[in-house]
């Protein structure tokens, strides 16, 4: 696609500025929502703080962009194959949480490493565009029952028609935008529709309190009426780990920890290459081999340790990120940048974290309407050259949709493969055992 602005290119101060919020915007519901799902399946154990969450995410970025050489326009948020093994962690502590997030980064580092000497010409001969390709689209395809019931208010309550139609108005607006909009429109597209449905929401939460109507009542301000200051000193996990001490955390805590962290880094390695070989058809530069898939997964390793240290959340590279990059046509790695020191410098400014609490669940559902589709249709456009009227073909790309969409995991006592990784790997075997004997590949990069 043509880019507005290109990786090295940068915008207009003030214009980065406004890009930056849109980027934040389009991350910052998923990176607060991962603390604060655990907190609440945690039993009380301990609480995480959503704004230290999303300083960790700031910091995760920052180191790795530093490490990619600023080549690779991602951001860094709150990982949510991660929740179950925070969960778990909660039972030793914040220093259980820090030694978790330090073996899930490590994993990344050491596969860095060996990718460092092995070279990566390996991944695009496991990872053909007839593999790849229909793997990133289960990354978005996979994410639509989040939007779906996001759209519906379900974590609201009981299905609302009002909640709905918010979403549908804000995805429409953010639609319009992006398509028939200004220049300027056209890049902040997801600005324009969050502020859309949120104006929406909040004239129906009007009516809805002056008729009695509590369906139509979608804006919950309680978060910022309830608010004592402006300014908060996020509860950062390294210092609170401190405090108590790790008297906890013996040899024993160790191979707990590392037998629930470990298996997921695993898994999420196989989201980091699809999402970097799905941004790498959007900007139209190869990031697998410049700056290299070692870098980038070094980078992820190190974000995730770093970001850990103060957020208590391992990160991962953001598919909202890459759609946010793909629809408006910004991949300037200053506006990255500037989102990730505004991350960090808006978790101690109370209100605007707050006031993100009060955005509806309907209208995050319209963005991500547009957000997960991008991501779906990137993947299914990597596969628009290869042949699938050769049956070879139709059955690997087969192999990953059904049991991917279908939602089937593979589980080996506390081990458990997402539906992504399954999927992939079922992908990598077919392809394999169909490949025997065929000297020239039939995939057309």
């Amino acid at each position: 696609m043509k880019l507005t602005y290109d990786i090295h290119e940068k915008p207009k101060f003030g214009q980065n500025l406004v890009f930056a919020i849109q980027q934040l915007l389009a991350i910052i519901a998923a990176t607060l929502l991962v603390p604060t799902l655990v907190n609440l399946s945690n039993g009380g154990t301990l609480t995480m703080d959503q704004p230290a969450a999303l300083f960790g995410a700031g910091v995760g970025t920052l180191c790795y962009i530093l490490i990619t050489r600023r080549k690779s326009p991602v951001f860094l948020g709150s990982s949510f194959a991660f929740i179950s093994p925070l969960i778990g962690a909660c039972a030793y502590g914040f220093g259980g949480i820090i030694v978790g997030s330090f073996i899930a980064g490590l994993v990344y580092v050491i596969i860095s490493v060996i990718m460092h000497f092995t070279g990566t010409a390996w991944v695009n001969k496991l990872l053909p565009p007839v593999i790849i390709g229909p793997t990133v689209a289960l990354i978005g395809l996979s994410l639509c029952g989040s939007a779906v019931n996001n759209l519906n208010n379900t974590a609201a309550g009981d299905y609302n028609l009002f909640a709905i139609l918010t979403g549908i108005v804000t995805f429409l607006v953010t639609v319009i935008a992006s398509v028939k909009g200004s220049r300027m429109m056209k890049l902040i597209p997801f600005i324009i529709g969050i502020g859309a449905g949120y104006v929406f929401a909040s004239l129906l939460t009007l009516i809805g309190t002056l008729a009695n109507v509590p369906s139509m009542q979608l804006v919950n301000y309680t978060a910022l009426t309830s608010m004592t200051s402006i300014l908060h000193v996020p509860q950062f996990t390294i210092a609170e780990a401190v405090k108590e001490g790790f008297s906890g955390i013996d040899g024993a805590a160790i191979a707990a920890l590392a037998a629930l962290f470990a298996p997921v880094a695993f898994v999420t390695l196989a989201e980091h290459i699809g999402d970097h070989k799905n941004l790498s058809t959007i900007i139209d530069r190869d990031l697998i081999t410049d700056p290299g898939l070692d870098k980038t997964i070094m980078g992820d390793g190190v974000g995730s340790i770093a970001g850990a240290l103060f957020g208590g959340c391992p990160n991962t590279t953001y598919g909202e990120c890459v759609g946010c990059v793909a629809i408006t046509g910004n991949a300037s790695i200053y506006t990255i940048c500037t989102t990730a020191i505004l991350a960090m410098l808006l978790s101690f400014f109370n209100p605007f974290v707050q006031f993100v609490n009060t955005i509806p669940n309907c209208v995050v559902g319209g963005i991500c309407i547009a957000l997960y589709g991008f991501i779906a249709v990137s993947g299914l456009k990597m596969i628009q050259n290869v042949d699938l009227g050769e049956n070879r073909n139709l059955f690997v790309v087969a192999s990953i949709l059904v049991p991917g969409i279908g939602g089937l995991t593979l589980n080996f006592g506390a081990i458990t493969l997402t539906n992504i990784a399954t999927a992939l790997i079922l992908g990598i075997i077919t392809n394999a055992i169909l490949s025997i004997g065929i000297k020239k590949p039939e995939d057309k990069a």
